[in-house]
């Protein structure tokens, strides 16, 4: 759905010309159809349970309202995201509170009677104690587990600060017991920060295992949750992250002139020609992410009880719980930056361009996440296409010809650079066309972004065609605005206030 939308070239300079940029555009059905994508491995497992979006990926109410309207639920981090799960729609059944919590997040949420994960005792009896002050019903709760033990052969895992060690499972489950009167498990689950399937299928096994520790206590929990890393593929053919990381590692070497601004390397560094460090990039070619990350992990054998993992599931009659976040938000969203100038960079006989962007860094902080992805130039057509036309100035790229050029923001700060490294485009840009992030939906739009300079922060809308218009025209409104209704009543309001559309 997003690459057709970027094909809409007069649909997003309308937008830019009247809203402005930087500007982010979603696209709300294309999570209802990632999310019908997850929905469909756990029936092909003939597995219960359901989908749970990690809503600190995004804060658009546009994506979130369309996924209310699907089977799915949804996982939140915050007071303030549990307000904006209940005003979009969810119902407390259907919300997940996990990470950090402040009592005010604690209260509202066993208030409405949502399910937390809890990473430790303390946690755990802070929320029956507030349970039991007010006089509330018990609240459901899935106990977060880590450090899962292997037998055999040892399995590096990487150690996660959220959960409760495997091995002090007895003792939280003895708090459980103490605090029967107010809580109820539900089961347990693990957050853990890699994307080897090796490393999770441990975990999962480790969570059938606590399972079984809490039915031999008379508890009855039915859950597991094994979270969320199912990944996202940036690039459609692995060679194309290869070629590029392999150039990377020559340049950090000194081997190819830089490909970074001060021959940054992400990690990599040059220690008397000795190449040394670790790549701190996301792995923009996955071969497997996604649903299909879910699927291949359930399909995949217990590493000491030698099932699969799903059969597992089954035997117990245990419901699997997902928490996809960047994977459910893949393809849901772009940014838009209009070109502000181009020149040629002289110093030290490089010869590269500068593009300068109206957006700055925190509005789509791409490498702050560990992604590469190169934008997309939309072009605005012009009446003048003649020589000279667009004020680029006298030097002209080959005509047609890739360039090299560094993205420059519109802040007054060295350190505005919109990507480190050089992007290679297909041709200078104009001044006026737009440069286009594609998915960019998770997390990039949202979780860097400020107001330095005073400078707006960057609106959002979201963009739908009516069901059958895969061809047809786009649709907008501010993503503020939208519900999941027939297309015509979302259309664009004029006279929306711009402050109620910034708080959300």
């Amino acid at each position: 759905m997003s690459a057709s939308l970027t094909e809409a070239a007069a649909f997003l300079h309308t937008l830019a010309d009247g809203l402005g940029t930087p500007l982010n555009v979603v696209t709300p059905d294309q999570i209802a159809e990632n999310a019908a994508r997850f929905e469909a491995v756990l029936r092909r497992h003939r597995l219960g349970g359901g989908v749970f979006f990690a809503h600190k990926a995004s804060a658009s109410s546009a994506l979130l309202r369309r996924l209310a309207a699907t089977p799915s639920s949804v996982d939140v981090a915050s007071l303030e995201e549990l307000q904006h799960a209940l005003a979009c729609g969810f119902t407390p059944d259907r919300i997940t509170a996990t990470g950090p919590k402040d009592p005010a997040f604690r209260y509202l949420g066993a208030r409405v009677g949502v399910t937390f994960h809890v990473d430790g005792q303390s946690e755990l009896e802070a929320l029956a104690g507030l349970v039991r002050d007010h006089g509330l019903a018990p609240v459901r709760v899935l106990l977060r587990l880590s450090g899962f033990p292997s037998a055999g052969v040892r399995r590096l895992v990487r150690r996660s600060r959220f959960g409760t060690p495997v091995a002090d499972l007895p003792g939280l489950l003895d708090a459980v017991e103490r605090c029967g009167d107010a809580v109820e498990l539900l089961g347990v689950g693990y957050h853990l920060d890699t994307v080897s399937l090796d490393e999770k299928a441990l975990a999962l096994e480790g969570c059938v295992k606590a399972m079984d520790a809490c039915r031999a206590r008379g508890l009855r929990p039915r859950v597991v949750d094994i979270g969320g890393g199912f990944g996202v593929s940036y690039l459609a053919e692995a060679g194309q992250w290869e070629a590029y990381t392999t150039e990377l590692i020559r340049a950090v070497l000194a081997t190819r002139p830089p490909l970074a601004w001060g021959n940054h390397g992400y990690g990599l560094r040059n220690e008397s020609g000795t190449l040394a460090g670790g790549l701190g990039l996301y792995p923009a070619y996955r071969e497997v992410a996604g649903p299909a990350y879910l699927d291949e992990l359930l399909a995949m054998r217990a590493p000491s009880l030698g099932r699969p993992l799903a059969t597992l599931l089954l035997e117990n009659l245990y419901d699997l719980r997902v928490e996809p976040g960047r994977a459910l938000a893949d393809q849901c969203g772009v940014t838009l930056a209009r070109v502000l100038e181009t020149r040629r960079d002289t110093e030290g006989g490089a010869g590269l361009w500068s593009v300068r962007l109206d957006l700055n860094a925190g509005d789509c902080p791409l490498e702050d996440h560990g992604i590469l992805v190169d934008p997309l130039i939309v072009p605005r057509p012009r009446p003048d296409s003649g020589p000279g036309a667009g004020g680029r100035g006298t030097e002209e790229p080959r005509a047609g010809g890739p360039v090299a050029v560094h993205l420059y923001g519109n802040l007054c700060l060295e350190s505005d650079l919109l990507t480190k490294r050089q992007v290679f485009l297909p041709r200078l840009p104009d001044p006026g066309d737009l440069l286009c992030f594609v998915n960019t939906a998770a997390y990039c739009m949202d979780f860097g972004a400020h107001e330095a300079e005073r400078r707006p922060r960057a609106r959002k809308v979201a963009a739908t065609r009516a069901a059958g218009e895969r061809d047809g025209a786009w649709r907008w409104c501010l993503d503020t605005q939208y519900w999941p209704l027939a297309v015509e009543a979302v259309a664009h309001h004029a006279g929306t206030n711009r402050q109620e559309e910034a708080s959300a």
